[in-house]
């Protein structure tokens, strides 16, 4: 059984750190693509940052570009998002995800993606 369990979220000011991270159970990292996603109230849930599963390479939405990094540890089956520089509209809860037939991860809907976390809140406040 495949599961992604969250972790890190919490209450942060702005300009602050926080590092998510996903620990993964059911499945190997090689031939899926994974990533984290986000739902701020009353908004659509969004790709934040993906890792693709042909090359490898991450994708970060323009709204994290140098302020959000992904990465992974294998050995551990974990994936992890530092976000740093932390904004008011960062606040949401965060997904973790992964689909092993879509390596756009992403770009996906959320219908479109095989296997979520239950999320963890991140709320960014003065």
């Amino acid at each position: 059984e495949v599961q992604l369990v969250e972790s890190g979220g919490g209450l942060v000011q702005p300009g602050g750190s926080l590092r998510l991270s996903c620990a993964a159970s059911g499945f190997t990292f090689d031939g899926h693509a994974i990533g984290w996603f986000r739902q701020a109230p009353g908004k659509e849930r969004e790709g934040v940052s993906c890792i693709r599963s042909t090359d490898g390479s991450a994708y970060y939405a323009d709204s994290v570009k140098g302020r959000f990094t992904i990465s992974t540890d294998d050995a551990k089956a974990t994936l992890y998002l530092q976000m740093n520089n932390l904004k008011l509209e960062d606040t949401a809860v965060y997904y973790c995800a992964a689909d092993p037939f879509y390596s756009d991860l992403c770009a996906r809907s959320e219908r479109g993606v095989d296997y979520w976390g239950k999320g963890t809140l991140v709320t960014v406040s003065l």
